[in-house]
């Protein structure tokens, strides 16, 4: 009796070793197709916008703005005064300039003042350029 339930087993290892290998190649189609149904699928990087985009911006700027509102239920359950929205809204988004990458637009805009009276055009006014660098580095 054991020496016919070890024969049996190796005929239904091996049988079913067999039926897999032939479903393998016979599905093979399957596995081609698989994960290309428009209800599957592999990652969101097709319905994310640009981090720098327009409409990224705003959804930024949505969510900071719901954050701002919930800290202001906050402050006002708690008896302070409650912050106005776009006011902390255009001082958050504003961008961080700290003191060495102000020194690196200075040092930048005098280099470009320096190129400007070689070519024999009228410098520029240094804290007004360094004011529209600034700006340009927070459209980005």
């Amino acid at each position: 009796m054991q020496h016919a339930f070890g024969t049996v087993l190796w005929v239904v290892c091996g049988a079913s070793a067999l039926a897999a290998v032939i479903a393998l190649f016979v599905g093979r189609k399957v596995w081609d197709e698989y994960g290309k149904s428009r209800l599957v699928l592999d990652s969101d990087a097709g319905h994310e916008e640009a981090a720098g985009s327009p409409a990224a911006g705003r959804e930024r700027d949505a969510e900071i703005r719901e954050l701002i509102e919930a800290r202001n239920a906050l402050r006002r359950r708690r008896g302070e005064p409650a912050l106005d929205p776009e006011l902390e809204l255009a001082r958050l988004t504003a961008p961080q300039i700290d003191a060495s990458l102000r020194e690196e637009i200075r040092d930048l805009v005098i280099a470009r003042n320096h190129r400007r009276v070689r070519a024999g055009k009228e410098p520029l006014d240094i804290e007004a350029e360094i004011r529209r660098e600034i700006e340009s580095l927070s459209e980005l």
